[in-house]
């Protein structure tokens, strides 16, 4: 056999920079290596010393794409530490904000970066061509999700109107109305997509995987919950770190994350092998229809878990309009005091459990903070997946690998900008 020689700098359709390394002489694998070479941005050492006031919205920027998730987990973290209690509307909304939050990204990954490798296409652009059908559903979905995402918080992409305790501005009663009837216009344009995705040939690779995800008892969880293992059971996220372990490789800038010392997946999958009983009746009916069954252990499965996800968020946010506007919306001042001592929040981001942990002294200033990103965790179980892929396809072209590789790693919506926002230096 000819030696094979794989270099892909940098894999394309994900967030962020990432390379895959593969070598092998005589059908024998040598290689098999995961890169992150994205530059790390420090951001818990940015927040070392902000004031309370400040933390939510720095951290916020940590990510395009998962800033609602990320000021949600951080306003949820001060709010622990200083004994501020939500209202039941507060909640409420920021349950509304956290689904439309995970569909507006859903609905740019599974489209617009995992779709085209089930399409034989490079990207999902030359289909305004050929089925422009598919174009016109997308920016639909996209805009109706973004459209409510700037209602709830002021903007599309970097939330403004949440804050410690409250929102600064509630919306009105006929603009959330608006929102439920866009919301009901979207299933229609959800349906279409399980039936183009009942079409693609997902491939057939299934690795014996622990899964963990926020688990609620009364719903299907994102904004809150304890954190659920396939394997291992329940633990209160405040005790994260007796469950996780943090390690650093040469050729990665993210901290990589083990739970009990083995790799893990995170994520829509994860969500659903844990959670699958509490998904709406619409997101069950698709989950049939699309051959997703729990116990699923096939990462490619998690862009089809994404898209059975998008029907439960549109079901259920139409039922969270129903009781905000049942119980009716007032403009709302919480009074807080300033405390200091250490906190942990939890939620549920688009590519699985986001945990941020802060101490804060007396005067309502940061002294330390860890912040815990899904692809943080997913990395070395996204390593172990490609490290027993590979023997599987080395006899396959050159050009076979690289893409069904790309494809494997695409399949876990990585987020490299959320991973690499920490790195060890040891300076000599």
């Amino acid at each position: 056999m000819k030696p094979v020689n794989i270099n892909i700098q940098y894999v394309t359709r994900i967030e962020g920079h990432t390379n895959i390394v593969v070598t092998a002489r005589e059908g024998k694998v040598e290689t098999v290596r995961l890169e992150i070479p994205e530059s790390p941005r420090f951001f818990e050492a940015m927040l070392v010393g902000k004031s309370y006031q400040e933390v939510a919205d720095i951290s916020s920027r940590i990510c395009g794409i998962c800033s609602i998730g990320h000021k949600l987990t951080s306003l949820k973290t001060t709010e622990a530490i200083m004994g501020i209690a939500p209202s039941a509307q507060t909640i409420l909304l920021r349950k509304l904000l956290t689904n439309i939050g995970i569909l507006q990204s859903h609905l740019f990954h599974y489209y617009f970066q995992a779709a085209p490798d089930y399409l034989g296409i490079d990207s999902i652009f030359p289909l305004a061509a050929t089925d422009k059908d598919i174009i016109l559903r997308i920016l639909r979905l996209r805009k109706m999700a973004n459209d409510i995402c700037d209602l709830l918080a002021g903007r599309a992409i970097h939330p403004i109107t949440p804050v410690l305790g409250s929102f600064t501005k509630v919306p009105a009663a006929s603009q959330l109305q608006l929102a439920q009837d866009s919301l009901n216009e979207a299933l229609p344009d959800l349906a279409a997509t399980v039936k183009l995705f009942k079409t693609f040939a997902i491939p057939d690779f299934n690795q014996q995987t622990e899964y963990v995800a926020l688990k609620d008892e009364k719903e299907y969880a994102f904004y809150d919950g304890n954190i659920a293992s396939t394997d291992s059971g329940l633990t209160t996220p405040g005790d994260y770190l007796n469950s996780t372990d943090t390690s650093y490789v040469p050729h990665a800038t993210a901290k990589l994350i083990r739970h009990d010392g083995h790799p893990v997946m995170v994520g829509a999958l994860a969500r659903f092998n844990n959670n699958h009983e509490q998904l709406s009746p619409l997101a069950q009916k698709a989950a049939q229809e699309l051959s997703l069954t729990a116990p699923c252990h096939n990462p490619f499965m998690n862009n089809i878990a994404q898209v059975v996800e998008s029907l439960h968020i549109v079901e259920d946010s139409i039922d969270l309009i129903d009781k905000i506007m049942t119980q009716g919306l007032e403009e709302e001042k919480p009074r807080i005091n300033i405390s200091g001592g250490r906190g942990v929040g939890a939620c549920e981001v688009p590519r699985g459990t986001l945990i941020h942990d802060y101490t804060y002294d007396n005067n309502g200033k940061i002294t330390q903070a860890n912040i815990v990103t899904p692809t943080n965790q997913n990395q070395a179980n996204i390593q172990q997946n490609l490290t027993t892929r590979v023997p599987q396809i080395i006899d396959k072209s050159p050009d076979y690998i690289k893409h069904h590789l790309e494809m494997l790693l695409r399949a876990y919506d990585p987020c490299i900008t959320c991973a690499t926002h920490l790195i060890e230096l040891d300076i000599k």
